[in-house]
């Protein structure tokens, strides 16, 4: 089964993500994309989620080649959590190879159908608001919509979670 949970900031996707990932009574290798750099309050959040996880968890921290990650740790008796593919999508836009953003979606797209196992992907919706002013940030929700839009063809499962409550867009199936 795969799986694609989106919602705004602070919405509960990362807890929604996590209690599925639990309740697949499969081993979890949680997969984060995130880069902590000097930022004293995402660090913060970087060690909250850190927290929460369960101790058996596996932790994979790759921030730039997610599909070859994917593919490195996929099984069919394995649960994989990834958190988040906007955080992600955020270090291929700012890289200094041009082509990696086109590169390593193309690769996750691709892998995305063969890998075996339960998977999880977390992304922020960031389509529901204004057009934001200035160039970058406007690429950066075009690239989010696009990839998020792709995914959601290629997941049996869609949940968009608001005020920490799920809503099934695609599978029915609320957790």
């Amino acid at each position: 089964m795969k799986t694609l949970i989106l919602g705004g900031v602070r919405s509960g996707k990362s807890r929604l993500a996590e209690r599925l990932a639990a309740a697949s009574g499969q081993p979890v290798t949680y997969i984060a994309t995130a880069r902590t750099g000097d930022d004293a309050e995402f660090t913060a959040r970087i060690a909250a989620h850190r927290a929460r996880r369960p101790a058996d968890w596996t932790l994979v921290e790759e921030p730039v080649a997610l599909a070859a990650a994917l593919q490195a740790h996929a099984h069919a008796e394995r649960c994989l959590l990834v958190e988040c593919l906007t955080l992600w999508l955020t270090n291929l836009l700012v890289a200094d190879d041009a082509a990696a953003l086109d590169r390593e979606q193309a690769a996750l797209l691709a892998a995305l159908p063969a890998l075996p196992g339960t998977l999880i992907l977390v992304g922020n919706e960031t389509g529901m608001g204004i057009v934001p002013l200035g160039e970058l940030t406007r690429r950066y929700c075009d690239a989010v919509g696009r990839l998020h839009q792709d995914l959601a063809a290629r997941c049996e499962r869609v949940l968009l979670t608001v005020a920490g409550l799920p809503l099934a867009l695609k599978g029915g199936n609320l957790p």
